[in-house]
């Protein structure tokens, strides 16, 4: 095995056992090629594997930190081109937005750990319902730090937010962590999506990071049970 994956395996293992403190960077670059006893680019290599599987994200002129939903256990992490979002997934011919909700807020304790930003950072906060060929299928809560997602507006949110994301400002998106849930409708549910009080509510909370490692969406998609499959497929190492 080739040292860079010596090395990410071995980083891996420090942060699923919680050896960082995830409030502060990692150790640095050169500390770690002294404690390896390996180039700096080699380093580079094993952290980079961890930053493309959302473990960690770097943070210009401050280093390296661990995205926080990573550290919990359980997580379905869905690889870059999985995480497409609902118009690419289905096609955009027929998909509808309806807004619920759009505003701009400083984040609670819980969106500002997801979204490793400071409680003082403006965030989107989206509610979106999100129709196929004039069907209610997904009752999405998104927030965005308005600090890297620039310039949305309701036109886009009636479309696709992810080409806003790729497109126009041109940043790449990685992958995501997700933790998939049953649970019971509540009023928005029946509202929107048209369920009965008794009908079982598939929820998809998602921390989803650009490719290099910064997490930039914090959701909680609502999905009609008879409306949705998810497929996973695990690799083993």
């Amino acid at each position: 095995m080739a040292k860079y994956s010596d090395i990410a395996n071995e980083m891996r293992r420090r942060i699923q056992r919680g050896e960082y403190d995830s409030n502060y960077p990692i150790t640095d670059e050169v500390s770690l090629t002294k404690e390896f006893l390996c180039s700096r680019m080699t380093v580079k290599k094993a952290l980079d594997i961890l930053v493309a599987e959302g473990l960690l994200y770097r943070k210009r002129g401050h280093g390296t930190f661990i995205v926080k939903s990573a550290k919990e256990e359980k997580l379905v992490n869905v690889l870059n081109n999985e995480n497409v979002g609902l118009t690419k997934l289905i096609g955009a011919e027929h998909v509808e937005s309806v807004i619920i909700g759009f505003d701009i807020q400083f984040p609670s304790q819980e969106v500002a750990a997801h979204l490793s930003i400071d409680l003082q950072t403006p965030t989107y906060h989206i509610i979106r319902l999100r129709k196929w060929h004039g069907e209610p299928y997904v009752l999405e809560r998104t927030y965005m730090p308005a600090t890297i997602i620039k310039d949305l507006t309701k036109e886009i949110l009636k479309g696709s937010i992810y080409d806003h994301i790729t497109e126009t400002l041109g940043l790449t998106i990685g992958g995501a962590h997700r933790k998939i849930r049953a649970d019971k409708p509540g009023e928005l549910d029946q509202e929107y999506l048209h369920c009965a009080a008794n009908d079982p509510i598939l929820e998809v909370e998602q921390v989803a990071y650009l490719n290099i490692g910064m997490p930039f969406e914090y959701s909680f998609s609502r999905h009609r049970y008879d409306k949705f499959v998810f497929k996973t497929v695990i690799i083993q190492r």
